[in-house]
């Protein structure tokens, strides 16, 4: 029997690999954004992706190392043309929301997560959260963040602070 469950496991984890690569591609894609969102990624950045793809369930299926191949990748794109790497790491994002609305929330406390890497979230990082937040469907104030009525002034709810990095 040990042969056979082992065979079953190989299957089911296959089949989770499977069905949860979009929301692996999604989930970097937006930590790629906001790691972006100031220009360069830091040390931190990355240590935070990491904690990322050990600690949600659904990315533990894959090898870390997949994770942040496809986080590079994102990151790569958006390095080298600004405009057309964001729009496909949205496209990610939007592909694997569009089939699993509850993925939208998850992704941007992802992103939420990432920005607080120093303790408060950086102003040109709440402007790209506040911006997938619009993409994706959440509202700012679910995620964490402020946006005054004229959606101009950004603040971390934790600290107050909009002073940027």
């Amino acid at each position: 029997m040990g042969f056979l469950d082992s065979l079953s496991h190989s299957w089911h984890e296959t089949i989770d690999r499977h069905r949860n690569r979009p929301f692996l591609e999604a989930t970097m894609a937006a930590c790629a954004l906001v790691a972006m969102a100031d220009g360069a990624v830091s040390l931190r950045d990355r240590v935070r992706v990491d904690e990322v793809l050990e600690t949600l369930e659904a990315l533990k299926v894959f090898d870390p190392h997949e994770g942040v191949e496809a986080f590079n990748h994102f990151v790569q794109d958006i390095e080298s043309s600004p405009r057309e790497g964001r729009d496909a790491a949205l496209q990610a994002m939007l592909a694997e929301t569009h089939e699993h609305r509850e993925s939208a929330s998850l992704l941007i406390r992802v992103a939420v997560a990432v920005s607080r890497v120093q303790g408060r979230i950086p102003t040109t990082e709440q402007i790209e959260i506040v911006r997938l937040c619009g993409e994706l469907g959440v509202e700012p104030a679910d995620a964490g963040l402020y946006a005054s009525p004229g959606g101009t002034d950004l603040f971390d709810l934790a600290d107050g602070n909009n002073d940027g990095d």
